[in-house]
């Protein structure tokens, strides 16, 4: 009998290359989805090597809109279904909506959004008909607390608002199948170890938060991991974020803005101290 299969779209580094390593530790097939065909074939490699399990290696880049398309029927190809999804590809968008052209808006939200909303269209039928499918959209903290404009700098005036989107997809597509055997789960991680803010711009200014703010790749793939097998709908990882996210939902909504601008206006202070050093 063929193991079950996830596929996981960004696995080629931080979170989704950490859920592939979880998915087979614990027995499941991979198929891999980025752009870096090498880094993916790299991680294959090193999943067969440690945990005996196989892997598809698929290179698209899911800003294109027939990517999805394109992904699930390279599975089907391969004479696989799909039992488990992990939607994890993104980037920022940085700078302020305004300011930007059309164009790469659309093209950001194909990414963050529509990709993942595809995807889950395209497996979640099947998933039901068999009576088992996991699903883990990967959210932000972001979407549960006050907008920071940092959020703008860093990664897109859209970025909060299209997480948001995918909590409540979550929610509902969860809510639709939860006597059909399929778990549906949005993880809402803070700032992660990992490329995205390097890519972005932002590493300057995360380096200098204290560790409790950051978490690691692995940290968010076990908790991931973890509340899809639970089926819970929402899981915010790391003791410091599940503070700050209860904090926010009992205080008002001017308290909880005013502490947020406090804390970011603190960050960019203290960015703006270590540029003219020179460190």
């Amino acid at each position: 009998m063929a193991r079950r299969l996830v596929l996981v779209t960004g696995a080629s580094s931080g979170i989704g290359a950490a859920f592939a390593r979880v998915f087979a530790r614990k027995g499941w097939d991979l198929a891999l989805v980025a752009r870096r065909e090498d880094r993916l074939t790299a991680l294959a490699e090193e999943m067969k090597a440690q945990f005996g399990v196989d892997s598809l290696i698929i290179a698209d880049d899911l800003s294109d809109p027939e990517a999805p398309g394109r992904i699930v029927k390279a599975v089907a190809d391969a004479g696989r279904q799909i039992d488990g999804l992990v939607n994890n590809a993104g980037a920022g968008e940085p700078g302020f909506f305004a300011n930007s052209q059309w164009d790469d808006q659309a093209r950001f939200i194909e990414l963050m959004a529509t990709s993942y909303l595809k995807l889950m269209h395209l497996v979640a039928g099947a998933m039901a008909e068999r009576g088992f499918g996991r699903i883990v959209n990967i959210s932000s903290v972001s979407a549960l607390l006050p907008t920071a404009k940092a959020h703008m700098v860093y990664s897109g005036t859209l970025y909060p608002g299209l997480k948001s989107l995918l909590i409540k997809a979550s929610e509902g597509l969860g809510a639709e199948l939860e006597d059909k055997g399929v778990h549906v789960t949005a993880v809402a991680p803070g700032y992660t170890y990992s490329e995205f803010h390097d890519v972005n711009g932002a590493r300057s200014t995360v380096s200098k938060l204290p560790s409790y703010w950051m978490l690691t790749a692995e940290e968010v793939a076990e908790a991931g991991y973890d509340a899809v097998e639970r089926n819970v709908p929402l899981r915010v990882p790391g003791a410091w974020y599940k503070f700050l996210v209860g904090l926010m939902r009992v205080l008002p909504d001017p308290i909880g803005r005013f502490l947020i601008r406090r804390q970011e206006g603190k960050m960019a202070s203290e960015a703006g101290q270590t540029a003219s050093s020179g460190a």
